[in-house]
């Protein structure tokens, strides 16, 4: 039994290993920032083979344990995949995002960035490509989805995909804030008509930065009342086969299944894991990630 246990134990390691030496940081310009993403190739595969690229949720960074997860067990089941840090217009930028930095960046940046990422993946021989996002990344993904019917795009899987609704999040500032939302809204969207987008807002509340700096159009980018950052209305125009994937437990976005039963598409299915939270770890991520792998591969 001794030796059976190292035997595992000596596989388990030299399977790590191998999934390892497989993974490599790719870095590019990209509107005079460096850019970066974690690049795994699944064993015996190349860029013209099923592939992924997965989009992570508002302000984290690709190092964050859901998204190294679905990394390691997409490869397990021989898809290679791509996962980009946003820039968030910081250069270079790794981990979550530095409050103590101006915010300038915009909701739609990541609708930008998703397109160049896929640019990359298509001069590098790939045509089979399936855009993945979480959370924010889900509606990002969704977004450009939606709107750029690319033939390389093979398929989408929104992973507890963003909500949204004017209401919702007027409602979740105050209560995250104690301030009202639409007084700053309404200075920054006047700044903004003004042609004045990049003044600061200073000791503002932006996202999950509190008492921070950000400018007027970064603020109306993320707080106007703009549906499309809902992605079941967004789904409703989906052009591409699409697998929605929800957790039953969870809280951040438990409007999602009941929205999702208004998406009549036929291209758009949906999967629940059952107790999953928002974050699919452990075994949940093992579910996802044998769900999402059969529907790309099918």
């Amino acid at each position: 039994m001794k030796k059976l246990l190292s035997l595992f134990a000596l596989a388990f390691t030299l399977s790590a290993t191998a999934l390892n030496a497989l993974a490599e940081e790719v870095k590019q310009s990209y509107n005079n920032l460096t850019v970066n993403a974690n690049l795994v190739m699944a064993e015996g595969k190349g860029f013209g083979d099923d592939f992924v690229l997965l989009t992570h949720g508002t302000t984290t960074h690709n190092g964050r344990e859901t998204y190294s997860s679905i990394q390691k067990l997409l490869a397990e089941q021989g898809i290679s995949s791509l996962a980009p840090n946003l820039s968030l217009n910081v250069n270079d930028r790794h981990g979550e995002v530095d409050c103590a930095l101006p915010q300038t960046h915009h909701h739609e940046d990541a609708i930008k960035e998703i397109g160049f990422w896929l640019n990359w993946l298509k001069s590098k021989g790939a045509e089979q490509v399936t855009l993945m996002g979480h959370s924010r990344g889900g509606n990002q993904t969704a977004w450009f989805s939606v709107e750029h019917d690319e033939p390389a795009i093979k398929k989408v899987v929104l992973i507890a995909p963003q909500t949204w609704s004017m209401e919702a999040e007027q409602k979740d500032y105050a209560k995250k804030y104690d301030v009202a939302l639409q007084p700053l809204l309404d200075k920054a969207e006047k700044l903004v008509k003004a042609g004045k987008g990049d003044t600061m807002l200073n000791n503002v509340n932006f996202i999950y930065c509190k008492d921070t700096s950000a400018s007027a159009s970064a603020f109306v980018s993320y707080y106007q009342n703009e549906p499309r950052m809902d992605t079941p209305t967004l789904l409703k125009k989906a052009v591409k086969p699409t697998l929605v994937i929800m957790g039953s437990a969870d809280t951040v976005v438990a409007d999602l299944p009941a929205k999702m039963e208004n998406v009549q598409n036929d291209l758009v299915k949906t999967h629940t894991v059952e107790d999953a939270d928002h974050f699919f770890l452990d075994l949940f991520g093992e579910e996802l990630v044998e769900n999402a792998a059969a529907f790309i591969q099918e």
